[in-house]
């Protein structure tokens, strides 16, 4: 399998990063969820941690995303995609690139401006803080960030959607070609 995006399918670097921004966001929106639900003690401190730390790398992995997309190719659309379709996908593509890097900076910036305590990616590297301690900016920050999250919530719903309407009504290549484990050749 190519590490490089060709005309026809995504290398397998752009996969990986595909799948995995996926399953982290899946698993931080459910941690998400359910850590605003649990009473606020001192034993949920790990659960937010964790949650912050997962935050960060979703933010990190998102750059380094965007970094490979400048040197690697995007496949041509699928056969018979009208253009107006390869417009929004491209619009949506960029929404969702915007909001990957939005839920997570708002987070920080809660974070920062809450000054609870210092933060740290998964107890291992120091994260500076963004603002000193300032109720306004935390509580705009809270705001974005849950409100960030919902839109990412539906963006991401809606490109799944996309993606499975392509796959089993117009019965194209869009899916299968940034699925995992498939070669560069299509069948």
């Amino acid at each position: 399998m190519a590490l490089k995006s060709d005309a026809t399918q995504w290398g397998s670097l752009a996969k990986f990063f595909h799948w995995t921004v996926v399953a982290l966001i899946l698993v931080q929106a459910t941690i998400g969820l359910v850590m605003v639900e649990l009473p606020k003690r001192p034993t949920t401190i790990p659960v937010y941690s964790f949650h912050k730390s997962l935050g960060l790398t979703i933010f990190a992995l998102a750059i380094l995303r965007l970094l490979w997309r400048a040197f690697d190719r995007r496949p041509h659309e699928a056969a018979g995609i009208p253009h107006w379709q390869a417009l929004g996908a491209r619009a949506g593509h960029a929404l969702l690139y915007l909001l990957i890097f939005a839920v997570p900076l708002s987070g920080w910036l809660f974070d920062s401006a809450s000054s609870l305590r210092p933060l740290y990616w998964f107890n291992l590297i120091h994260i500076p803080s963004l603002v000193d301690k300032n109720d306004a900016i935390k509580e705009f920050a809270e705001g974005a960030h849950e409100t960030l999250f919902w839109v990412l919530a539906v963006v991401a719903a809606g490109h799944a959607t996309m993606a499975l309407i392509h796959h089993f009504h117009h019965r194209n290549e869009t899916l299968r070609r940034m699925l995992p484990g498939r070669s560069n050749t299509l069948s």
